[in-house]
């Protein structure tokens, strides 16, 4: 099927991070091609398939040049009629763009990222891989990197972890306010800031909080961070010593799980339901404990009221702290969400999280901490060592686009916006993949959970992968050797926020041609 001109061809626009192997290249793009193969699959589709898994990994790069169709039709030894094909209908799912004398190219809308390994006999990354293994690390430095980290998407790919949809933020307003801070405020903001945060944004935000989520606090209180996941990693370090418990959802948030592990920490997987969490005095009292109360992570329920009493006075009997992520709190789409649970806290056990980061844009890297007045200091003066403080400027735009009303109306629009997305992907999914694909209830947030057949969840993700689609699993949000029925661990996480209804729909479209064993 290759002739001796297709890694002349291809070699400039096909490469793994190590380009010094040429043998181990040709193997590795000579295997990436023998992965499409299906006996009863057409050319066209076959070409698809390899193209969109490329672009995906990012073994072809965004803006990379593509091969004229005549010439990879001649190399493939297919015809350049079936070539034009694969090439429109990857264009009309927006991975190429074709422009007229100029070329056929990657869309700027698919980063690269880290290529997955093939095999170790075919690339060079196995050898990367055992150098790495045998760097010196600290057994807590080797904790975090077991993690895998807390790697989010480049770009809203379908159907990649949610993410706000960027063609909606309001970029002419954000400038002007940029603009406003820049001229009569670059002085004071070029300068060094305050670890606890820019005061008028503290301000700012702890006004937001007492009206929209019912939360106790004052600027006083309140400390800017770049990131909630930032705050978990200064609260891990500041609250938790060596092997004791944390009890963390099951299944939970992965940023957490990893916070609290690279502390050391002991962690406990306590079981959600219908209702939330689901305790009971059988777990080890814990140190700390976190939750997503207003919207779990990733089943979208809301921890009733009766256990979110319960919860405080367990705190309060067993001097435990509790973190509330409220990481999607505003994006709520069926009725009103409960207030915050800090709202109910009258002995200052409760730690509230918020992030701008998912309802304005991810770049922004301005996060906010809610704290009882005795961590106030501690967590300040413990940022000073990490990275000091978040970016001046973007605290001064944010407490401007806060204080002028814009937030308020964002928000409005997102939450009609995200809504008609949901619905329009529940639609699909039920219309074309019921008989195999089951969503959970989402009463908001920017993705969906939906149950896979059991043990279904590996092949299911490898078959969307090839045909373009990225399905983030919900079993790698449980701890291992849990006691948790194992059926109930197969399922996908599906973002959809970023995503136009004709997006979702070619996306589901291609979702229909995975074959179900």
């Amino acid at each position: 099927m290759f002739n001796t001109n297709i890694s002349l061809l291809i070699r400039p626009i096909l490469t793994f991070k190590n380009e010094n192997s040429i043998r181990n290249q040709r193997g590795a793009l000579i295997q990436l091609f023998e992965q499409t193969h299906e006996a009863s699959a057409p050319l066209r589709e076959r070409l698809c398939t390899a193209l969109r898994l490329a672009i995906i990994q990012g073994i072809l790069p965004p803006l990379q040049r593509l091969p004229s169709s005549r010439l990879l039709a001649s190399d493939l030894r297919i015809s350049r009629i079936t070539v034009e094909a694969a090439y429109g209908q990857i264009e009309a799912e927006g991975y190429i763009t074709r422009q007229v004398g100029k070329g056929t190219f990657v869309s700027d809308h698919f980063p690269q990222s880290r290529p997955r390994r093939l095999s170790s006999s075919h690339t060079s990354t196995g050898a990367t891989q055992q150098t790495a293994q045998k760097t010196p690390l600290s057994s807590r430095g080797a904790a975090i990197i077991a993690t895998g980290g807390c790697q989010d998407p480049l770009s809203p790919l379908p159907f990649a972890a949610g993410s706000p949809d960027l063609r909606a933020f309001p970029v002419k307003t954000w400038r002007q306010l940029t603009n406003k801070a820049l001229r009569l405020k670059s002085d004071a903001l070029f300068g060094y800031g305050d670890p606890q945060g820019y005061l008028p944004l503290r301000e700012a935000v702890a006004g937001y909080l007492q009206q929209s989520r019912g939360v106790k606090c004052c600027a006083e209180h309140i400390v800017i961070t770049t990131s909630s996941q930032q705050a978990l990693q200064l609260l891990a370090t500041l609250l938790i010593d060596e092997g004791e418990p944390v009890w963390t959802e099951q299944p939970g948030y992965l940023g957490a799980r990893n916070a609290f592990t690279s502390a050391g920490a002991r962690l406990c997987g306590i079981p959600v339901d219908e209702q939330g969490m689901r305790f009971d005095d059988s777990a080890p009292a814990p140190k700390l404990i976190y939750l997503t109360p207003s919207h779990h992570y990733p089943s979208g329920v809301s921890l009733s009221l009766s256990r979110r009493i319960a919860l405080l006075d367990y705190a309060k009997r067993h001097q435990s702290w509790i973190i509330e992520d409220d990481y999607d709190s505003e994006l709520h789409y069926d009725g009103r969400p409960f207030p915050a649970m800090q709202g109910l806290d009258n002995h200052n056990q409760v730690i509230y999280l918020g992030t701008f980061s998912k309802v304005l844009f991810p770049s922004l890297r301005v996060a906010y901490v809610v704290l009882p007045p005795g961590l106030v200091q501690p967590m300040t003066q413990l940022r000073t060592v990490y990275d000091g403080h978040t970016s001046q400027l973007m605290q001064a735009v944010t407490a401007e686009f806060i204080q002028q009303g814009h937030f308020v109306a964002h928000l409005r629009y997102m939450r009609q916006l995200y809504q008609s997305r949901r619905d329009h992907l529940l639609a699909q999914i039920n219309q074309k993949l019921a008989h195999w694909m089951q969503p959970q209830p989402a009463a908001g947030g920017l993705q969906l959970s939906v149950r896979l057949p059991h043990g279904q969840e590996e092949p299911l993700t490898q078959q969307a992968l090839k045909l373009g689609v990225i399905t983030p699993g919900l079993s790698a949000l449980y701890l291992p050797q849990t006691p948790i029925e194992s059926a109930t661990r197969d399922g996908w996480l599906l973002g959809f926020s970023a995503l136009t209804p004709a997006e979702i729909t070619a996306a589901i479209d291609r979702l229909t041609r995975i074959k179900i064993r």
